[in-house]
């Protein structure tokens, strides 16, 4: 397998890039089956979430299915020969969509890698916690016990939107005190997640996942309702780690 070591930014597209162009030459054809996320990982010399968010490239367009514990199946050949940028194709095909469920006005014009989202929230969300838990007014309170109540309603009625698990996050960052702690998150979450966040969400999302979530929430609001930024940082480090952790397991 001729495969050359990753060495600079986009880590994912240049991976599915290389994947395209052995599945173009003919070394995984139709009906045959792609190396694990383990040996491409080993191959490439890159992280296995890298792997995935490039094979979750492929599917979305429509050139593998990922079969979670039974491998990732060739589908089809690419059909333009000469294009190797895998990333614009996907781009191309998966502009995140404003939420009318949400009052967000932000404009996204790329899609952000699903494990890049997730580390981004996780180095951020903790200390926008933690402040909330400082700063958060009377009424700010009041619209973030609202939106928990959401979280639940939303669980409870099977939503694949999940629009008050995000509203929950915006409104920590709104009750912060910090505009540029607001900025990001509302950047990051107020958009829906694009086709390939929703093909990991699809793939990896156990059946108990939103309940866990849920309660994860939960402790968070607690903490913020109990003036305890320590506590409050503590949860939400904790339920994001736990995010990542499924979206990560083998």
């Amino acid at each position: 397998m001729a495969l050359e070591a990753i060495q600079t930014r986009r880590i994912y597209s240049q991976i599915a890039d290389q994947l395209c162009d052995l599945i173009r030459r003919g070394d995984y054809p139709p009906g045959s089956f792609l190396p694990s996320e383990r040996e491409l990982a080993a191959a490439l010399e890159v992280s296995r979430s890298s792997v995935r968010e490039a094979l979750i490239a492929l599917e979305v367009l429509g050139l593998v299915d990922v079969r979670v514990g039974a491998g990732v199946e060739v589908l089809r050949l690419p059909e333009d020969a000469n294009s190797r940028d895998v990333m614009r194709q996907v781009m191309r095909m998966s502009q995140p969509e404003p939420d009318p469920e949400l009052p967000v006005t932000l404009d996204l014009s790329v899609e952000i890698p699903p494990f890049a989202l997730l580390q981004a929230r996780r180095l951020v969300e903790p200390e926008t916690a933690a402040l909330a838990a400082a700063n958060a007014s009377p009424e700010q309170i009041t619209r973030l016990r609202a939106a928990f109540d959401r979280n639940v309603r939303d669980n409870r009625e099977g939503s694949h939107t999940n629009p008050g698990d995000r509203q929950f996050h915006i409104n920590i960052a709104q009750a912060s005190g910090n505009p540029a702690y607001e900025m990001l998150i509302t950047l990051l979450l107020g958009h829906r997640y694009g086709t390939m966040f929703k093909h990991l969400q699809r793939l990896y999302t156990p059946d108990d996942m939103p309940f866990r979530s849920e309660q994860e929430h939960w402790e968070v609001l607690k903490a913020i309702m109990a003036r305890d930024p320590g506590a409050a940082r503590s949860r939400m480090a904790y339920h994001l780690d736990a995010v990542i952790a499924i979206f990560a397991r083998e």
